[in-house]
């Protein structure tokens, strides 16, 4: 009877060894001197900033969702690991969390190490433009769970903030000011539909597009907005993070009951890649599939809107009035 080693059933540990020491060069790109220890251990350890109160500490967790499938099909890999970053840590700002660390799982059916190591190389860039380190991760062979090429990623995000600022009361009322941050493209939301649009009307990835192919602008990164956030929180009074919803289903989860929210629909600065492929999207679905254009919304007191929009490249999206919590576009 012929003995089976564990290579046979197509996971490859001397891959995964020699994936993990490549990538310990890149990691430590990311470290700061609250990180104890290296890569390799069991877990990762981060020392607790000094000058916090009550510190209280925050998490996150996203993944890329369907992007995915276009970096695997076009074979560029280097930048979807930016976009889960920033789709962790940009979810954890506008709880007024300062991004400590950050933890990756990649998983496939068949690991290739360079492969990995350009997603990994995403990843760390993700970190250094968070300014958050990266503590640990986790890359995982699974023979029969993932086909060909496939893999998927998750994302882990942790941030400290004082107990004060977490658990204030709302200080948004009616008469502040929307303030849009603008989006890099479509960030890492509504790509099923993008796929869709694609191969039902025979779109190729390599098309031409505002002057190069069109798989570079789908897979253009999601914006980090964290050193926006260091810069301006002191004078933010709520962010929401324009995501899958939208604005629609977004900018309400950052509002006070006794407030809405009106958008000057004119004032929203789309781009190119909205207006070719909203041709072929429902009217009602744009603003609740797509960003549109915004990938972040900050609310701020009025007398504070001309100096927020200098320092971020803002732009005024709108106003607070009285109502019942939702969104209107004028």
């Amino acid at each position: 009877m012929e003995k089976l080693n564990y290579k046979d059933s197509g996971v490859d540990i001397a891959e995964g060894n020699a994936l993990v020491e490549n990538l310990k060069g890149l990691v430590k790109q990311t470290f700061n001197p609250n990180v104890l220890g290296g890569i390799g251990s069991f877990s990762g350890a981060f020392l607790l900033p000094s000058g916090y109160k009550e510190p209280v500490l925050l998490a996150a967790t996203d993944g890329v969702g369907t992007k995915l499938k276009l970096a695997i099909d076009s074979g560029i890999l280097n930048s979807v690991g930016v976009d889960l970053v920033a789709m962790c840590v940009n979810d954890l700002i506008c709880n007024f969390a300062t991004p400590l660390f950050f933890l990756d799982y990649y998983a496939t059916g068949k690991l290739d190490k360079d492969s990995a190591l350009e997603v990994i190389s995403g990843i760390t860039q993700g970190c250094m433009e968070a300014e958050c380190a990266l503590i640990g991760g986790e890359s995982a062979e699974m023979p029969g769970m993932y086909q060909a090429k496939d893999f998927d990623l998750a994302g882990f995000a942790v941030g400290i903030a004082e107990r004060a600022q977490v658990q204030r009361e709302s200080q948004v009322k009616a008469g502040d000011v929307l303030i849009a941050l603008p989006s890099s493209g479509i960030h890492s939301n509504g790509y099923s539909l993008v796929r869709k649009i694609l191969a039902e009307h025979k779109i190729a990835l390599d098309s031409n597009f505002e002057g190069k192919p069109l798989i570079q602008t789908l897979l253009e990164p999601t914006k980090i907005y964290v050193k926006t956030f260091k810069k301006l929180q002191n004078k933010i009074k709520a962010l929401a993070h324009i995501t899958g919803g939208g604005l629609i289903e977004n900018l309400p989860r950052a509002l006070p009951r006794n407030v809405n929210a009106q958008i000057i629909r004119k004032n929203i600065r789309s781009l190119p890649i909205f207006e070719m492929l909203c041709q072929y999207v429902q009217e009602e679905d744009k603003f609740r599939t797509f960003n549109m254009g915004v990938g972040m919304v900050l609310v701020v007191e009025n007398s504070e809107a001309d100096s927020v929009i200098k320092e971020s490249g803002g732009y005024v999206l709108g106003e607070l009035v009285s109502g019942s919590g939702i969104l209107n576009f004028v």
